[in-house]
């Protein structure tokens, strides 16, 4: 970041997004080059959110917006108009205040918009509503993203309403207005190597945390305890959140998708599931490993085990340029009902249980989901009706499991079993590459590490 000596925009963190404005810059080009001149792109950032009273939740700003801008203050407008004269990239944002500054910490203020954050002009948020409805005049198509911020819809609204009212003085309105996130969804999809190395990093940090969690778990603990070595791993790496509430789930527990109470007590032959992940410079890991509490699987633990990391580990074999998105869950779906029939949970003829989706009264979620700057990432899944074509860059979980609730009708030494073994993926120009590798996952290896 730019050493500046003007305290108004001497700014208090080192942040990521400053020392690479070059990548931010690159992905507004880019954008602009999609939106063409004669058009306008409009997007918010995120607002402060209260927990309580005048408690706050620590501000995280919204995906989107810091793709594209790297700013991390609240209630800022980013506003982008090819080929305009003046600057292409306005920034509305927070003006500085002292006050301020000496309650929450030092902010860019304006100057600080155009000196760190690259761009062209900066004006006051408060000054939004006398100052964008010009910038809206003679405009064919406002990108923006529709149903995200109810009060800048309704001021969009009113802003296009005053332009019409001007028709007889030779102004028009924008005639369309287009989902931006149509545009930065696709964009978000293929990740730079800049994002990658970010991701690799998240990972590292998440793998680093179960590993933790699995040398400190034994019987008679609460799932808190365990899911406070988490946090002590991520927050000794700097990592102040979580990619989003961790599960921490012994027992039965594990057969509910998402649990987060994490508040009951770790019995001694029981499994625990724990789904969880970093998020390093907005970028999120998401890592599940399940593993015996007391350090050993027991016989019925063992073989679903088995059975749900030969899924996985043949799922992750389909991730590679040209296959198709659904292939990786096809293969998963084989795999598990294979392995349901020859432990005798599912009886009959293996395509046919398959096609009556017999599966899912144990296998319920699909086998992964995109990652980046959202756990669960931005991008469509099919094109025109069919699934997506792998292409390098890509990002992806690989997740399957099984879940043998309470209730099933099976024998009792299946039952209050949950089982999930979660990877980050990366599609390369090659094949793939597995991000969360450094995570134990055979049999021997997670009792060794169980071991401590």
């Amino acid at each position: 970041m730019p050493n500046s000596t003007n305290p108004q925009h001497n700014l208090h963190f080192i942040d990521n997004a400053v020392m690479n404005q070059t990548e931010f810059s690159s992905r507004r080009e880019y954008l602009m080059n999609l939106i063409g001149n004669d058009n306008i792109a409009i997007i918010p950032g995120a607002s402060e959110v209260i927990r309580n009273n005048d408690a706050g939740y620590r501000f995280r700003q919204d995906s989107d917006f810091y793709y594209l801008t790297g700013f991390e203050e609240p209630d800022a407008l980013a506003v982008f108009i090819p080929g305009r004269e003046q600057g292409e990239y306005i920034l509305f944002c927070r003006e500085f205040d002292e006050t301020r500054a000496v309650w929450t910490g030092q902010h860019a203020g304006l100057e600080g918009a155009c000196g760190d954050f690259n761009a062209d002009d900066a004006f006051p948020i408060d000054d939004v509503d006398d100052i964008l409805p010009g910038m809206l005049e003679n405009k064919e198509r406002v990108f923006y993203p529709m149903g995200r911020n109810k009060q800048l819809d309704q001021s969009l609204i009113d802003w296009l309403a005053q332009l019409r009212s001007k028709t007889r003085t030779g102004v028009h309105a924008p005639s369309e207005i287009v989902s931006l996130e149509h545009v930065t969804h696709e964009m978000r999809l293929i990740k730079s190597s800049w994002e990658i190395d970010n991701m690799r990093e998240s990972a590292r940090i998440a793998a680093a945390a179960h590993c933790r969690a699995m040398r400190h778990c034994m019987p008679g603990l609460y799932e808190y305890h365990v899911e406070a070595e988490l946090m002590h791993e991520f927050m000794s790496n700097g990592i102040q959140n979580p990619a989003y509430t961790s599960i921490v789930a012994g027992g039965h527990h594990a057969c509910v998708l998402h649990y987060i109470d994490n508040n009951d007590q770790l019995g001694d032959g029981d499994l625990l599931l724990i789904d969880a992940g970093a998020e390093y410079r907005y970028y999120a890991s998401d890592i599940t490993r399940t593993f015996p509490i007391n350090g050993t699987f027991n016989t019925a633990q063992r073989s679903l085990y088995e059975l749900v990391l030969d899924a996985q580990v043949a799922a992750i074999e389909q991730i590679y340029p040209g296959n198709s998105w659904n292939v990786p869950h096809e293969t998963a779906v084989s795999v598990l009902t294979s392995g349901l029939i020859k432990l005798g949970l599912l009886q009959g003829d293996k395509q046919q249980l398959i096609e009556e989706e017999a599966y899912k009264m144990f296998y319920m979620h699909r086998t992964g989901h995109w990652l980046g700057m959202d756990v669960h990432d931005v991008g469509d899944y099919k094109i025109d009706d069919e699934w997506r074509i792998f292409e390098p860059g890509m990002t992806l979980t690989v997740e399957p499991g099984l879940y043998i609730s309470e209730q099933s009708a099976v024998d009792s030494k299946w039952k209050g079993i949950g089982i999930r073994i979660e990877d980050d993926v990366l599609v390369t120009e090659r094949g793939h590459e597995i991000l969360s590798a450094n995570v134990p996952k055979s049999v021997a290896d997670v009792e060794s590490m169980c071991a401590g």
